[in-house]
């Protein structure tokens, strides 16, 4: 069973559009997944723009992916190395720490990750 940074069972990230490197809406990962796709992040526009600057484009569609492209407000499973990139620089979502993998715990403390806690999830 997959936990969550608090322990616990973690919960789905989001099914629409489907997220999590095995595409089954949750942030679990393995060790074939080099960018850790373990923190439940609400897109928001600021941290989309980002990201694209960054070169990850999450916001244009990629069809033959079946990529839809985020919208802010989207939940989505992000790289552990991009969202303390974007912590660094100012630009971090919010995240559900309920569907953050506690594999984030060795990459940034559980205080760092409370402090970007959404209040909606």
């Amino acid at each position: 069973m997959e936990l969550n940074v608090f322990g616990k069972p973690i919960l789905s990230c989001c099914t629409d559009p489907m997220t999590g490197y095995f595409r089954d809406g949750t942030c679990r990962t393995t060790t074939s997944d080099h960018g850790t796709h373990i923190v439940c992040a609400i897109m928001t526009k600021e941290f989309l723009d980002y990201t694209k600057s960054r070169g990850n484009d999450l916001s244009t569609p990629i069809p033959h992916w079946s990529f839809p492209g985020l919208q802010p407000g989207d939940s989505w499973c992000l790289c552990i190395s991009r969202w303390m990139q974007a912590e660094k620089a100012g630009k971090a979502p919010l995240i559900n720490l309920n569907a953050t993998h506690k594999k984030a715990l060795q990459y940034v403390t559980l205080e760092k990750l409370e402090e970007y806690k959404s209040t909606e999830i």
